[in-house]
């Protein structure tokens, strides 16, 4: 597994890999607590050492495994987090990106992960009633006390990126991005490259249909997250098969899966692109760092970049509710 720089100069795995599953939004879990702490210390056997969480995940207990099963050996990995929500009750109530609540969850996220120090600190949804200068700078003073190393967006517009970074850098940028979800494309991207930041694609391989492990027949507890989002109810999904079964047929052709095609087709969009796909598994843990040795042509990418116009994308990628919180 190669490194990658993110903005200014924060190391990480080609591939990271997101825990957020292992405690909410995917339906019963497939193994104990400890088995997800294996699933996690496994992860470094790879070449996986970015690893992704955040306060709202659960809410708390997502931090409190990743600290867990990081702690022997939280020398050698990098752990990002995230503020932004408001918390009540165990819910989610609203957004709160207030400098006196970035603070907060700063000192709990530290606790909860037992470290001295968050790599990356992401704002997870830009709150239209902070401006975002009152966030960054607040981020950049637990920077100067030695809390946060880097500073981070999730779902930002340019322009939000923009005004951010004029206050302190912005190491990266978290959004959805894969090859059925194409929106930071026009706008975000570019800014990105302009100013050197990191792009971190979560949900690279669309929830898991981009695996081609999800079909119409597939169903979904009350508790998996993709029986609200539009895209995936069983007219999109047979719609949007089309697509996956030409990933599908690509893969077969190089002897790989369908899901590292669509990760190596990210990795290969810019050199400062590091995805964070989730799992549960050991397993999917070694496919997806085998995406790194996934070579695709000039021809093959410029195909599968054409897939979401030519073949189109049915449905789409939240529901209202969650739609409201993009920053756009």
């Amino acid at each position: 597994m190669h490194t990658r720089t993110l903005g200014q100069g924060l190391q990480v795995s080609a591939i990271g890999l997101g825990a957020m599953g292992m405690s909410q939004s995917y339906g019963p879990n497939p193994g104990s607590r400890d088995d997800m702490i294996d699933v996690l210390r496994s992860a470094p056997e790879h070449g996986v050492t970015f690893f992704d969480t955040a306060e709202v995940y659960g809410p708390f207990v997502n931090e409190e495994l990743v600290g867990e099963a990081l702690e022997p050996i939280r020398a050698d990995v990098v752990i990002a987090t995230k503020f932004g929500w408001r918390i009540e009750d165990g819910k989610s109530v609203g957004l709160d990106s207030r400098p006196e609540q970035i603070r907060r969850v700063a000192e709990a996220s530290l606790r909860r992960l037992r470290t001295d120090v968050l790599d990356l600190f992401y704002q997870h949804r830009v709150d239209p009633d902070v401006p975002i200068e009152d966030v960054a700078g607040t981020v950049a003073e637990l920077i100067a006390e030695g809390k946060v190393r880097h500073f981070g967006l999730s779902e930002a517009s340019a322009e939000t990126i923009r005004r951010a970074h004029a206050v302190h850098p912005v190491t990266a940028l978290q959004s959805e991005y894969s090859l059925w979800t194409r929106d930071p494309e026009t706008e975000v991207l570019p800014v990105l490259a302009e100013l050197r930041i990191g792009f971190v694609p979560f949900s690279p391989l669309g929830k898991g249909f981009l695996t081609g492990t999800v079909d119409q027949r597939t169903t979904f507890s009350d508790n998996d997250i993709r029986a609200t989002i539009p895209r995936f109810s069983a007219d999109n999904r047979g719609a949007n098969q089309t697509l996956v079964a030409h990933v599908g047929a690509l893969a077969a052709s190089k002897d790989a899966t369908p899901g590292q095609v669509a990760l190596a087709w990210l990795l290969a969009q810019h050199p400062w692109v590091v995805p964070i796909p989730g799992t549960r598994r050991t397993a999917r843990i070694a496919e997806n760092a085998g995406s790194t040795a996934v070579a695709l042509s000039a021809d093959e990418l410029a195909d599968l970049s054409a897939l979401a116009t030519r073949i189109g994308v049915s449905g789409d990628r939240y529901n209202p509710q969650q739609m409201s919180f993009i920053d756009r």
